[in-house]
């Protein structure tokens, strides 16, 4: 191992180790939240279970805004133009702040017209209103928080995100049973309980961002031009990448519907382990944009894709380990988060199959994630395109008319393989390529980055 790997290495676990501690505890938590809610019989979980794809529609946009605010405020930083990082992240904080709260409005008015064509039963309706309210305040709240976590890592800074992540996870797995239990407001009381725990830590990221005064309000009309053709430009389509896998989400859910409530609600808490399960994919897609652009920046861009390598190279291993440990505890774990026997009949299932293919997707989201912080967001939202609607979905939906729910399954396991696999093939295609047009250049793929700024 050279000396060069060895401190990508470091520099990359140093990065990545406080945001998967913070993951960790908000997946953790989240499984807790369903373990609760599975108490409260099948419809609330069909309704959690409806709620899911649009939970990721609302995350793709904020994941989305968030690449983007990693890549130009880091690239800048890189620079050295500090002054005008700040004035990046200012725009940034209000861009998302109109954006989440625009599609929460829109949400909340169209919510029995979603539900429907999920496929979704109509005595759901008063489940989904008293559940959706307070949900969609958490959800922007949520997405507030997030950007908050963006500014800090872009400046380098993951170690006060990851404790806020953890502290704002204590919270609402501490309120979660008082809400729902002690204080019998139901499934609306896990809603209301993240609202808390997010309103906190929305207090907490927000004054340590106004303490190292890592914002600063654009002087001038040109600036606040500049910066917003420089958000868009690279927000654009690194939101339109995002945008696909909720879209996909939705498509699945509407498939899964075709199964029943207990499908939809085995199917929700199924998307609840598959985070927990690709946690450390989740921190190095945050952990790694920052170190991209500001070796971008600095044009110490020779290691880039060193760094690439190394990254899904862990995540093979711990992918593997993970699906081990998924498959072992199936049995338990489903019984531990529902109460009905056909949800968790179903749930086992899926532990039995689809975790052996979250290696192919994590290198999927890796890869995705590098290539938008590189500058090269059209390969991203390629490779985001052909992993959903080439492979996932049409193989998901064949399993399904082949062999009902475990074809499903099956069709969803064989896709995630499939894609990992073509988004590899199509990284390495590309560095091919700058090699062969650029065969004077020490590393090609710094020229490529250099003429795409």
């Amino acid at each position: 191992m050279t000396q060069q790997s060895q401190s990508l290495r470091q520099q990359l676990f140093h990065m990545t180790l406080p945001m998967l501690i913070g993951m960790l505890a908000v997946s953790s938590c989240q499984l807790v939240d369903s373990a609760f809610i599975g108490q409260l019989g099948a419809q609330p979980l069909a309704v959690v279970g409806f709620s899911i794809p649009i939970y990721q529609l609302i995350i793709g946009i904020q994941v989305g805004l968030g690449i983007a605010t990693t890549a130009i405020i880091s690239t800048a930083l890189g620079a050295n133009k500090n002054t005008y990082a700040k004035q990046l992240g200012a725009l940034i904080i209000v861009t998302g702040f109109i954006l989440i709260s625009m599609l929460c409005l829109i949400l909340w008015s169209a919510q029995q017209f979603i539900v429907v064509n999920l496929g979704g039963d109509t005595a759901l309706f008063p489940f989904v209103r008293e559940y959706w309210f307070p949900w969609l305040i958490s959800c922007w709240l949520g997405a507030m928080l997030y950007f908050g976590f963006s500014i800090f890592r872009a400046h380098g800074e993951t170690r006060f995100p990851g404790i806020v992540l953890v502290l704002v996870s204590i919270i609402n797995m501490v309120l979660d049973p008082l809400f729902i239990f002690v204080l019998d407001m139901g499934l609306a009381g896990a809603a209301w309980a993240t609202v808390c725990a997010f309103s906190a830590g929305c207090i907490i990221i927000f004054a340590g961002i106004h303490r190292k005064d890592l914002i600063r309000l654009p002087d001038t009309m040109v600036t606040i031009t500049a910066g917003v053709k420089r958000l868009l430009s690279f927000m654009a389509a690194s939101m339109l990448s995002q945008f696909i896998p909720p879209l996909s989400g939705l498509i699945a859910t509407g498939v899964v519907a075709f199964y029943g409530n207990d499908a939809v609600a085995a199917w929700g808490l199924a998307s609840r382990i598959e985070f927990f399960s690709i946690i450390i994919v989740l921190s190095l897609t945050m952990a790694m944009p920052p170190m991209i652009g500001k070796l971008r920046g600095s044009n110490q861009l020779t290691q880039i894709d060193q760094l690439v390598r190394i990254a899904v190279s862990f995540v093979m291993l711990s992918q593997l380990a993970l699906t081990v440990i998924t498959v072992l505890f199936s049995s338990p774990l489903s019984r531990a988060l529902t109460t009905e026997s056909s949800i968790a009949d179903i749930l086992h299932e899926y532990l039995w199959l689809v975790p052996l293919s979250y290696g192919g997707l994590g290198i999927s989201m890796l890869i995705v994630s590098a290539c938008s912080a590189m500058g090269m967001p059209a390969l991203a939202l390629l490779i985001s395109a052909l992993r959903l609607f080439s492979c996932y979905l049409p193989l998901l939906w064949l399993g399904s008319e082949i062999a009902g729910l475990t074809g499903l399954f099956i069709g969803a396991m064989t896709g995630n393989l499939i894609a990992g696999y073509l988004s590899w093939q199509l990284y390495k295609k590309r560095l091919t390529l700058l090699h062969s047009q650029y065969p004077t250049v020490v590393n090609p793929l710094a020229e490529n980055l250099l003429t795409a700024s």
